[in-house]
């Protein structure tokens, strides 16, 4: 038969109380949070008859993650707590430009890469800003700022580059509230992007 020590048991016993009293802390939960993208295909918008690769996104550290970057006072980078995105910033904005294209069926192809065509141009983007900025009010602002780079690779030459912005005031304070200003940031970035694009690869050829 297995004997505990007094010690042991009397440790045992003392964890458990703690335990039950709730004075060991629980692991936290955390919300998830993911951005709809509300953004549809332009008619309007050329074909450019091509196949397009469509780079992962970069971005710095604390965008390259799953947590929601806030900025109080400027030069300051928080993270909400308790609230994270589904996936990151790069991840979120590569599907979107990605789906746009593939529902405007003005390409011939259009993947990311590794996803089995040969590009005759590759889209890359850097994301310089996607956090929520109080920006001295009393409520944020969702900034989503993108730089976008379309390279021709028979050449291996840039074919086009532009900056693109969007700002969207939140309702409220909260996570959720900060979350769908985000939707419609995020949207009207990854629309501008996918029409710019298209453009640019009709010019280019």
């Amino acid at each position: 038969m297995n004997h505990i020590a007094p010690r042991t048991f009397a440790l045992l016993l003392a964890l458990a109380a703690l335990a039950g009293c709730g004075i060991v802390p629980k692991k936290s939960e955390i919300t998830l949070y993911s951005p709809r993208i509300s953004a549809v295909p332009d008619p309007a918008w050329p074909r450019a008859g091509a196949q397009l690769v469509v780079m992962r996104p970069s971005a710095d550290r604390l965008t390259d993650s799953n947590r929601i970057v806030v900025r109080p006072t400027p030069g300051e980078a928080q993270v909400y707590r308790g609230a994270s995105w589904v996936q990151p910033a790069p991840d979120m904005l590569q599907d979107a430009v990605i789906h746009l294209l593939e529902d405007s069926g003005k390409l011939n192809g259009v993947a990311r890469r590794g996803g089995g065509i040969a590009g005759d141009f590759n889209l890359a983007l850097d994301i310089r800003r996607f956090d929520a900025d109080y920006a001295g009010g009393d409520k944020p602002t969702a900034v989503v700022e993108v730089s976008a780079s379309l390279i021709r690779n028979d050449r291996n030459q840039v074919a086009g580059h532009r900056v693109f912005r969007a700002s969207t005031p939140a309702a409220g304070v909260e996570v959720a509230d900060v979350s769908r200003a985000f939707e419609q940031a995020l949207s009207q970035v990854a629309k501008e992007v996918s029409g710019w694009s298209l453009r640019a690869m009709d010019e280019a050829r």
